[in-house]
């Protein structure tokens, strides 16, 4: 663990915090356009319950970053982003919906999620610029995470209630 720190220390200590943010935004792009994809692959197949609640349970992995110094935030930001994301995860709760066909549930194509992945790719842009002045890279990192984790964890809890309504008043 202390070679690991000792890594993580070098990093945040010989990079430039721009080319960390532009980084991680690269990064986040890439993450957007993957989930995007994968988004519009599973509204092809009948969905699951494993494919609803096994993308938190890997996100939540991230957490092990909050053990590195770098990456620790202070709790009024902790609850900052965390309200954040629970807004942001409105949207996405509101735009995903599910349609019963004769093989299974599925989920709903939606233009409505990819106006909304990309408004928040420019909101978290925007964000990074701005708070980049103010805060540690590692920090904003973290705070960015919880915001994600918080947007995450509840929109999936919400689909998991759109599909066991809709799975019931099919039976």
């Amino acid at each position: 663990m202390l070679k690991l720190q000792e890594f993580v220390d070098y990093i945040f200590t010989s990079i430039p915090p721009i080319y960390l943010i532009i980084g991680s935004t690269v990064i986040f792009i890439v993450m957007t356009t993957f989930v995007y994809t994968m988004r519009a692959k599973a509204s092809n197949k009948p969905i699951q319950v494993k494919k609803i609640i096994l993308p938190p349970l890997f996100m939540s992995t991230g957490m092990l970053m909050f053990l590195f110094t770098e990456f620790q935030v202070p709790w009024a930001q902790v609850v900052e982003a965390s309200l954040v994301g629970l807004v942001f995860s409105i949207f996405l709760i509101k735009t995903t919906k599910f349609e019963r066909k004769e093989d299974g549930i599925y989920l709903k194509k939606s233009k409505a999620f990819l106006v909304i992945l990309f408004s928040l790719l420019i909101l978290r842009m925007i964000g990074k610029i701005v708070l980049s002045n103010t805060i540690d890279v590692g920090e904003l990192g973290g705070m960015f995470f919880i915001l994600a984790f918080s947007m995450i964890l509840p929109w999936r809890i919400g689909m998991l209630v759109k599909y066991k309504q809709l799975e019931k008043s099919s039976k």
